[in-house]
């Protein structure tokens, strides 16, 4: 659980076919089962009052009184079916400007390992730019977190 005064986005990368079940959604998994259980509703419409399930859209779980789970949909497919990475850039660059909107209305901190570049294929030096000018620079204080394998 991150260690924050006031509200807390979790922020993570999802896939845009519905799988759920490697890199850090396995952590998520672990402490909440919401996250899962509404990305799997998302991914199936079964979701009323949720965005499209696309790339560049983000749901929020609420898991606790102030600490919510931004699942972001930024990767086309899963790893090892393409020779592609699975990250989407612009759909990074998208979610996260929907979790910097929702972190300025809620006064909240976001929280997250170094999304997108794990399984994803992303890289760091495209990803870092991106919560800069999403987040940082319109005044979200954002915590990133290297997790040991």
């Amino acid at each position: 659980m991150p260690e924050a005064d006031g509200p807390v986005v979790i922020a993570h990368i999802c896939n845009d076919i519905g799988a759920w079940g490697a890199g850090f959604v396995r952590a998520v998994s672990k402490r909440w089962n919401t996250p899962e259980q509404q990305y799997r509703l998302w991914f199936r419409g079964h979701h009323a009052s949720a965005p499209p399930f696309a790339l560049g859209h983000v749901l929020f779980v609420q898991v606790s009184e102030e600490t919510f789970v931004a699942n972001m949909i930024a990767q086309h497919g899963i790893a090892g079916r393409s020779k592609t990475p699975p990250i989407r850039y612009d759909a990074v660059n998208d979610a996260l400007g929907v979790v910097g909107d929702e972190a300025l209305r809620q006064g909240a901190s976001v929280h997250m390992p170094r999304i997108g570049c794990g399984l994803a294929g992303g890289t760091w030096d495209r990803i870092e730019p991106l919560i800069e000018s999403q987040l940082s620079k319109r005044g979200v204080s954002v915590t990133v977190y290297d997790f040991a394998n």
